[in-house]
């Protein structure tokens, strides 16, 4: 069976973007070429009748540049500051920019104990889903600027993995700075090796997954193997991808082979909330 061709008859894409691909990390300046080619992919999906949720880092990062700040933020306070204010700019220019196409995006921020309380949890995924119904793009972030505890999801490749469970997504794609997951760090290691398809999450792959983090992003290679975890358990296959090419997206869903492709498990009555806390992926 060529796993990839079925790629295209995917309906229901949760797409996750961190703050490092979107800002420009001599300047801390928002990428607008690329928020507006990936606003531009999107839509061009939303136009096969396909459902995308975005799920979408980058609030601190916009509201540091506002804010003046020339090194990223250190302490809770100036970060949830930050978000307070990144987040309705980036909202903003992503509004800006799906109405330029034709499609409305809705903000949605979610905190922990939306996950974790059975009835936020129930009203989320209700959100999620009417928004979807309604023909429009759900923009997703962690509720930054209440979070009690320093980035409460540990990062947005969990929280996208979360999304995608709650939605019944059938593919999640994160894009990140590397173009899939390799057998080490090849920064580092010249003979590491690109994996194109993984069919099972061992302990050998999560040992080789590295925490490399960048200037504006808060995950590593080691977050992509957790919220593959939740993402293939939770019936849907998950993809890494070069956030530098997003051109990739539309070779993903046409059936070529680029990034590595993870394949979904079916795991009856599996239970995103338990899985998650006492697998301590979210500790």
């Amino acid at each position: 069976m060529n796993h990839r061709e079925l790629l295209k008859d995917k309906k229901k894409i949760v797409i996750k973007i961190g703050s490092s691909s979107l800002i420009h990390a001599e300047t801390g300046g928002v990428d607008f070429r690329k928020l507006e080619k990936l606003v531009r992919i999107i839509c061009n999906l939303k136009n096969q009748d396909k459902d995308v949720v975005l799920v979408s880092s980058g609030a601190i990062g916009v509201g540091s540049q506002a804010l003046g700040l020339k090194t990223k933020p250190k302490t809770v306070s100036l970060k949830q500051a930050c978000a307070a204010v990144g987040q309705g700019q980036l909202m903003m220019m992503y509004q800006k920019l799906f109405m330029e196409y034709n499609h409305l995006a809705a903000q949605v921020l979610l905190t922990f104990d939306a996950i974790t309380d059975e009835e936020r949890r129930r009203n989320a995924e209700n959100t999620l889903n009417e928004l979807l119904q309604q023909d429009v793009i759900p923009v997703v972030n962690e509720n930054d600027t209440v979070a009690t505890e320093e980035i409460e999801f540990g990062d947005n490749d969990t929280l996208s993995a979360i999304v995608a469970n709650l939605i019944n997504a059938d593919l999640l794609i994160l894009l990140t700075d590397i173009d899939g997951f390799y057998t080490d760090d090849p920064h580092k290691n010249p003979d590491a090796v690109k994996l194109s398809i993984v069919t099972e999450i061992t302990e050998d792959l999560k040992n080789m997954a590295k925490g490399a983090v960048t200037n504006y992003g808060t995950g590593g290679m080691s977050t992509k193997i957790a919220a593959a975890r939740i993402a293939v358990d939770s019936g849907a296959d998950m993809a890494i991808l070069d956030a530098s090419n997003l051109n990739l997206i539309n070779c993903l869903i046409d059936g070529d082979d680029v990034g590595t492709l993870f394949l979904a498990h079916d795991v009856p009555d599996f239970d995103t909330v338990d899985f998650i806390i006492h697998k301590g992926y979210l500790k």
